[in-house]
């Protein structure tokens, strides 16, 4: 029975229908599982074989287009192509090792090379059955194919066929791919449509079976193991939810044990501070003060004030009470008190300070913790304004709140870090900067204003325009009758010693003198280094890095040494570094760090930049005074080595090369021999005199000086040549 007046038979037709609806699950399923190799492979495989069934039923039709040659070959070569395919097929599909040589080689030379010699005997003789004849070839290779096929399964499961598995799929390989592989058997008998079309397709229907039932068996094993998965990943993450528990609470332990040591420390420390700032005042008060004596009272001062904070801060930390309000306090008349000494410090910054305080402004608070607000906000607005500029404190009320403001114009707080300025350590700049402390100011005032049950309001744009305003409110305390004011017993201290304003400028240069170049932003340790080196040394200092490039270029000499730090703000002492050591002029000078940052990976890296060594702070001067007269007298010998191996290179030239030299004027002159030994001008002065013979009392008063500052030149001189009496020198310069 044909359908729709073709000559493919109706059981034709229902083939390529279910095989169509079978391509098109395919298809979903391929877009589900992208990665699926085995369904790329079954939807190339139910396609051949809709192509084959459909040629195979249409083809040959004389009502279609095309000779009837063509129409056969059509028919042939999709006959042909799908048996070429299953060797690939199961190779791949299966894992059938053996059928790789048939998969890749086999079919082209037993299959594809018959094929076209059946084209062009059918083309040349034009009868259909003397070229059907040339399949046998093809049929025997077929029964080639089926019995690799049966030793292919026979390795993949080792020769052991008793398990269910290994029987089903032996059975549906041999008994669907058969009439597949067999189909050159079919062609060449040349059996009806209906025939060929139920073997072939029922085989493929087994196969597609096979694999189906392999898919289930595959789904439910994934389903099986998705379960087990998400039973171990409860448990694990129970596990680990428990063991997170557990290190959390001994990590929390080791940070309590390590907060408490440090804690302990601090509070020890506190007790040798107090000793020895009392016994400091009691001999300051005795015996006076002199600068050295003020920096070190400076310093005692910074260090109780920053061991204080750092105690008040974990106590508040940890929710203790550091201060009993519960006492009546004149802010008015603490902020008096203490703007005496701002005043003076407001003076030396060369700073406009203006205040509007309000009489008898109260509130319930302790006057230990108004000071530490009052002090650190007007300490901060006087460290960060620059010369010349403003600040202004206000204190104001009205019936139930007070307003402390203190406003500045100095470098001003991004809005997006306003809320961090009062976290503990943090710190506005990304570098180090000579006026930051250690961050806990803020934090303190912002612990002491919560207490207080207030409120901080922070008002900075640098953008638009420089300075800060930070405002707290808090509650305003109106004196019942019968109440009295707490009587304050808080003793207004001086401001942290980084505020001192050192005047500290370059030494007069000494020709004679060895140059040495500070960079230190550290006003204090800057005069302590300068005060101590200038006694020698020509000194030249710098606040920073990129100070120092500047200075560098205005110097009237190039510095035989450069000290630096290394966290400074600007530029900080690597960068520098880095700077000069890959300029001509200055990539020689030898550099020695000074510095708290000491840990090796600094070291290393200040050493791999050039420096000659790394010192750490606190370190005894002592030490660094004699690193640097080592260092500055391997210079000074370096230099003379130098000179005297170029002179002794001059004097072996060979005697023509002299005489010519001699003859033609070439020869070092005296003043070029002077300058070799970098004598200066005022020496070369004196040496032509001692050359010719003048007596030291003489050479004084042709040169107008004293015979004392000629004896002194001319030791220099001797130094310098490296001999010890007027004929050495004549001989030397003379030769």
């Amino acid at each position: 029975m044909l359908v729709f007046g073709t000559e493919m038979h109706i059981v034709t037709s229902i083939f390529v229908c279910l095989e169509t609806v079978i391509l098109f699950y395919l298809a979903t399923y391929k877009l589900a599982r992208p990665d699926d190799k085995t369904a790329t492979l079954n939807m190339v495989l139910i396609s051949l074989l809709i192509v084959y069934n459909v040629t195979g039923g249409l083809l040959p039709d004389p009502d279609l287009p095309g000779s009837f040659f063509l129409q056969e070959i059509i028919a042939y070569a999709t006959g042909f192509i799908t048996p070429c395919y299953f060797p690939y097929y199961v190779y791949q599909t299966f894992g059938l090792e053996k059928m790789r040589f048939h998969a890749y080689k086999g079919v082209y030379i037993f299959l594809v090379v018959p094929y076209l010699i059946f084209v062009m005997v059918f083309a040349e003789s034009g009868d259909l059955a003397t070229a059907q004849q040339l399949l046998i070839l093809p049929v025997l290779y077929a029964l080639w194919v089926i019995y690799t096929l049966i030793k292919a399964v026979q390795h993949k499961y080792n020769n052991n066929f008793s398990s269910k598995e290994s029987k089903t799929e032996i059975g549906i390989l041999f008994f669907s791919l058969t009439p597949w592989i067999g189909l050159p058997f079919i062609a060449y008998f040349n059996q009806s449509q209906v025939i060929e079309a139920s073997i072939t397709n029922t085989g493929f229907l087994l196969l597609f079976g096979l694999q189906v039932s392999r898919h289930i068996q595959h789904t439910r094993l994934e389903h099986q193991r998705l379960i087990e998965s998400e039973l171990l990943l409860l448990n694990w993450n129970t596990n680990l939810q428990e063991e997170v528990d557990k290190r959390t609470q001994e990590l929390e332990k080791l940070n309590e044990q390590r907060t408490n040591n440090f804690i302990n420390l601090v509070h020890e420390t506190k007790t040798p501070l107090t000793l020895v700032n009392n016994y400091l005042e009691e001999y300051i008060n005795k015996y006076g003060s002199v600068a050295e004596l003020d920096i070190i009272k400076g310093g005692i001062d910074k260090m109780t004030n920053d061991i204080t904070n750092l105690f008040d801060l974990e106590r508040f930390t940890k929710g203790f009470s550091v201060y009993d309000h519960n006492q009546i306090t004149d802010f008015s008349e603490i902020l008096k008190n203490s703007f005496t000494l701002f005043e003076y410090y407001c003076q030396k910054q060369n700073l406009k300070c203006i205040k509007n305080i309000e009489e008898n402004v109260l509130l319930k608070a302790n006057s230990h913790a108004i000071y530490r607000i009052v002090n650190n906000l007007i300490e901060n607005a006087i460290k960060f304004s620059n010369t010349g500029g403003l600040v202004e404190v206000t204190l104001k009320s009205n019936s139930d709140k007070l307003l402390f403001s203190v406003k500045d114009s100095g470098i001003g707080i991004l809005p997006h870090l306003q809320h961090k300025i009062f976290k503990p350590y943090y710190q506005i700049g990304h570098k180090k900067s000579a006026l930051q402390g250690m961050g806990l100011g803020l934090p303190i005032v912002k612990k002491v204003t919560d207490s207080l049950g207030g409120r901080i309001q922070v008002e900075s744009n640098p953008a638009k325009k420089p300075g800060t305003t930070i405002t707290i409110t808090l509650d305003r305390y109106n004196l019942k009758e019968g109440e009295a004011k707490a009587k304050d017993t808080s003793k207004t201290k001086t401001l942290i010693y980084s505020i001192e304003n050192f005047d500290i400028n370059d030494t007069p240069y000494v020709p004679d003198r060895q140059s040495i170049l500070l960079i230190e932003d550290n006003k204090a340790m800057l005069h302590f280094l300068y005060k101590k080196l200038s006694l020698k040394y020509n000194i030249f200092c710098s606040l920073n890095g990129s100070e120092a490039l500047k200075k560098l270029e205005t110097l009237p000499t190039v510095p035989d040494l450069i000290l630096s730090d290394i966290m400074m703000d600007k530029m900080d002492g690597f960068e520098f570094v880095k700077i000069i050591s890959e300029q001509a002029n200055y990539g020689h000078i030898p550099i020695i760090f000074l510095s708290a940052r000491s840990t090796p990976t600094d070291k290393l890296k200040g050493l791999r930049l050039g420096a000659i060594d790394f010192i750490q702070k606190p370190f005894s001067f002592e030490v660094l005074y004699q690193k640097i007269e080592t260092v500055l007298n391997t210079i000074l010998k370096q230099k003379k080595a130098i000179l005297d191996a170029s002179i002794s290179n001059l004097k072996v030239l060979s005697g023509q090369e002299i005489n010519t030299a001699s003859s033609t004027g070439l020869a070092p002159s005296l003043d070029q021999k002077c300058k070799l030994y970098q004598l200066t001008n005022r020496e070369i002065e004196i040496v032509k005199l001692i050359l010719k013979g003048t007596q030291y009392k003489t050479i004084a008063k042709t040169l107008f000086i004293s015979e004392k500052t000629v004896s002194k030149h001319i030791q220099n001189i001797f130094e310098k040549v490296n001999v010890t009496n007027k004929v050495e020198l004549i001989n030397k310069l003379n030769s």
